[in-house]
């Protein structure tokens, strides 16, 4: 007698067609990331946020896909910068868009602005997170998120996989936690001197953040996507250069190469 589960009632195969067996094939979830973006580095000013990421995937310790971007804009309202796995990135970026058509629909007019402003998209981005993580299948993503709150003033907000969130003047994920903080730390300590920075001055801190990312993390790329978003809107560049940036100046460092100590 067949006491295998497959077989518990079944009319005859040829008679009805072969059994499905799907539902009892085990779900395998993603148990660590394969191909990962690293830091997101963001920062407020007076009349917004700024906000970076290069756009380089790496597959392990290879450089592989150099022209991932990962910072995504939504409703016109808000913009996501993703740290971690490439394949979370692009499901929450489908489901993003998928959002977006909605709140679009549901708006009454053009001009009205959706409902999701940056703070409810965190809340609800975080909200998400958490679920995944709840069902042991967490989107290995660490997520920034700016834009600005229901009184037009920036807002800039962090969720990671397992659901927790923060906010801060300035925000890093990856080695920019390390690497960068320290570097915007010094023009935004608290949310009182955010009024004191302008635009040009943000946008060069963040640049800065990019260049000393790109010589100290061996996962960064020259080559970078870098966003500001205000009242009037969002601008997004994907193609930013570090300029004039090599390695020319290691031949004169001690022990590179043919130089001894």
């Amino acid at each position: 007698m067949d006491h295998r589960p497959q077989a518990w009632g079944r009319p005859r195969d040829d008679v009805y067609g072969a059994y499905d067996a799907s539902y009892v094939r085990p779900n395998q979830h993603t148990q660590s990331p394969i191909v990962t973006g690293t830091s997101v580095v963001a920062m407020k000013f007076k009349d917004g946020v700024v906000m970076a990421a290069d756009n380089l995937a790496s597959y392990g310790s290879l450089a592989r896909f150099t022209d991932v971007k990962r910072i995504r804009t939504f409703a016109d309202t808000s913009i996501v910068g993703f740290g971690g796995d490439v394949s979370d990135m692009q499901y929450l970026d489908r489901h993003l868009t998928e959002l977006s058509i909605d709140e679009a629909y549901q708006s009454s007019s053009a001009q009205q602005r959706p409902g999701l402003n940056a703070r409810s998209l965190h809340k609800y981005l975080s909200k998400l997170l958490y679920h995944r993580r709840s069902k042991f299948d967490p989107l290995w993503n660490h997520l920034l998120v700016a834009g600005l709150d229901d009184e037009d003033k920036p807002f800039l907000a962090a969720a990671d996989l397992r659901g927790t969130t923060f906010t801060s003047p300035s925000l890093a994920t990856g080695y920019g936690s390390m690497l960068a903080q320290p570097i915007m730390r010094r023009h935004v300590p608290d949310e009182a001197s955010v009024a004191s920075v302008s635009r040009d001055q943000a946008v060069a801190v963040i640049r800065e953040c990019m260049k000393v990312l790109f010589y100290r993390d061996a996962r960064s790329h020259d080559t970078y996507s870098l966003a500001v978003i205000t009242k009037d809107g969002i601008e997004l560049s994907e193609a930013e250069k570090l300029e004039q940036q090599s390695w020319a100046f290691a031949d004169r460092i001690k022990g590179y190469g043919t130089q001894t100590v």
